[in-house]
């Protein structure tokens, strides 16, 4: 048989792929002679076909990258893809955007630039969702109710 038919049966007996068999280059002749499976068994069990051992990816350069990046390293405006939303966690955005909002329509209600009515329609009004940022809550203020806001 030739080496490549041996290394089929190997495969099959030992269930793994071809490429992963190796045959001992010193010993072609008597793989030559090998005809059944149960040759190529007997071969198995003297060394001369053998299973090589899976190849894995070596994970230490990543491991530096990662340490590195952990620290902010390798982190700048080159290494970066897609807008500053793609990178940012969206509830991390509504999260500051939300508190922001909240915290200066407190400062309103407090200092009696409105009244605890306009308070409770604005703070349900950015609950919802209607407002993109402060400066939008500010233009609402301004067109709505005529409030010149700081």
């Amino acid at each position: 048989m030739r080496p490549d038919q041996v290394a089929r049966l190997a495969a099959e007996i030992l269930g793994v792929g071809e490429s992963r068999i190796w045959i001992d280059p010193r010993r072609l002749d008597e793989v030559a002679e090998a005809v059944s499976k149960d040759d190529v068994r007997r071969l198995i069990k003297e060394g001369v076909v053998k299973v090589e051992p899976k190849k894995g990816n070596s994970r230490v350069r990543w491991k530096i990258r990662h340490e590195q990046r952990k620290k902010g390293r390798r982190r700048g405006y080159g290494k970066r893809k897609g807008k500053a939303t793609a990178r940012q966690d969206p509830k991390e955005a509504w999260m500051h955007r939300i508190r922001k909002i909240r915290r200066y329509l407190r400062y309103l209600r407090d200092h009696e630039v409105i009244d605890r009515r306009t308070y409770r329609e604005l703070y349900m009004k950015a609950k919802g969702g209607m407002f993109d940022s402060l400066s939008n809550l500010k233009m609402y203020l301004r067109e709505k109710y005529g409030i010149e806001v700081r």
